[in-house]
């Protein structure tokens, strides 16, 4: 589903035009972006959990030339999927 499809969905279930069905998914994805910029998790309870994982900085090899390289650490987003989400997709 692209978001698109996703916008078109929200519309037709809400009963809102897609215009303002894309205002309210921009507006929610970008909470979830600044919540997890601050490092707070974002729960949606019967959805799942947004979090913030650490990455440690490690050795790789550069597949070009076998060398080795150090690859820094960072911190990446994280999603767990609630119980009630993974019962419905089985």
């Amino acid at each position: 589903m692209t978001r698109a499809d996703l916008v078109a969905s929200m519309a037709a279930e809400s009963g809102w035009t897609k215009a303002a069905s894309d205002r309210a998914l921009r507006a929610l994805l970008g909470s979830i972006r600044t919540s997890l910029k601050r490092g707070q998790p974002v729960t949606l309870v019967g959805f799942g959990t947004f979090s913030v994982g650490r990455r440690k900085a490690r050795r790789g090899k550069n597949p070009r030339t076998g060398q080795p390289m150090n690859v820094a650490g960072g911190r990446t987003p994280r999603f767990k999927p609630s119980p009630e989400l993974k019962r419905a997709i089985q």
